[in-house]
């Protein structure tokens, strides 16, 4: 009988699973719960956190889109207004000044000329740059717009002007942000591991010849960590690679594209410096720069995560070896001292004995 115990339990145990397992395929709703489960989980994974901040950019892209081209754009209007009123008001000023007296025709110009430039200066602090709002909110345009919102970097060269577009951007920041930052983190985990990978295998054989080789298998030694100037130099050429690339577009110099793609990756944005902000663009070919500058951001954000990590590694490292040097020095210097009180605790001794 107590050999019969285990194969019955197991017996009951197989029925209740088979039960379970029956339960949930003839429920439908246990069916969704489970597919939401698992969709969650694969959410959180490092495939389908980048996945899931591209569908947010397109997302919000395709949001503000709507928002805004619908909306009409009142700056314009007032700006055709004054420039209208400016040239009325200096035909009015040359048809009452009729005399030549240029001091009174230049005083009066003047001032006209000065209100309308006061105007101008204010509306392109807000957001004026003489395109209408079909031109300005293009699907790439939304789409560097939205990245610009959940990474932080703020460009600045686009703005929403509509009451909705004001408060679908708060709300689209304080969820986006969030997912950018376990974008950030995911992705950095997975590149500095790849890097990792690449730097200690590249090591390795490089080292093959080495003395701590013997018959092709590596001896025990410390471990391997990717050095911070490793870190430095590929932040490096990625942000040449940017440079030359914007530099060639938008007829830069090189210290100006630099200067672009550091306060970019850095999360500054200024917004003094945006790909296809010109007017005498095409169309296509601004789009097509948004979007190149789309992913070279996003790739970049996560170059930089993944530099923080390894240096983050570097660094615990090295402050954990120099703990134990410095721990290793304190019990040298702490025998030392001891073997010098002894040896003078000896000598004092034995001169008191030969005193004796």
């Amino acid at each position: 009988m107590e050999r019969q115990l285990p194969v019955h339990s197991s017996f009951h145990g197989s029925i209740r699973s088979r039960d379970s397992t029956s339960t949930v395929e003839s429920d439908p709703r246990e069916k969704i719960k489970d597919c939401f489960r698992k969709f969650i989980a694969f959410m959180f994974t490092q495939v389908g956190v980048g996945a899931l901040v591209v569908c947010y950019a397109i997302l919000g892209a395709a949001g503000f889109m709507h928002i805004e081209k619908d909306n009409p754009d009142l700056q314009l209007e007032d700006v055709k207004n004054w420039r209208l009123n400016c040239a009325e008001k200096l035909w009015n000023i040359t048809v009452s000044v009729n005399i030549f007296n240029e001091t009174v025709w230049m005083h009066k110009v003047n001032n006209v000329l000065k209100l309308f430039q006061n105007n101008i200066t204010i509306a392109v602090h807000t957001g004026y740059s003489g395109r209408t709002a079909e031109d300005i909110w293009s699907f790439p345009a939304a789409l560097m717009y939205s990245l610009s919102v959940f990474t932080m970097i703020g460009y600045g060269n686009i703005v929403p002007k509509s009451v909705w577009g004001k408060i679908v951007t708060i709300a689209y920041a304080c969820f986006g942000i969030p997912i950018y930052v376990l974008y950030f983190c995911n992705m950095g985990k997975v590149l500095a591991k790849t890097f990792k990978w690449l730097y200690i295998t590249a090591h390795e054989c490089s080292r093959r010849d080495d003395p701590l080789f013997e018959d092709g298998e590596i001896q025990p030694k410390k471990k391997i960590t990717v050095p911070s100037t490793a870190c430095l130099w590929v932040i490096s050429f990625y942000i040449l690679t940017g440079t030359i690339m914007f530099g060639a577009w938008e007829k830069w110099n090189y210290l100006d594209s630099t200067y672009f793609c550091v306060i970019s990756l850095c999360k500054i944005g200024f917004g003094d410096f945006v790909p296809g902000a010109n007017i005498s663009d095409s169309a296509g070919g601004s789009h097509l720069k948004l979007v190149i500058n789309f992913i070279y951001v996003l790739l970049g954000m996560g170059l930089v995560a993944m530099c923080y990590n390894l240096m983050c590694e570097d660094v615990r490292v090295k402050v954990r070896e120099l703990r134990e040097d410095l721990k290793n020095c304190l019990d040298d210097i702490t025998l030392k001292i001891t073997v010098c009180m002894n040896d003078t605790k000896y000598y004092h001794q034995k001169q008191s004995r030969n005193l004796k």
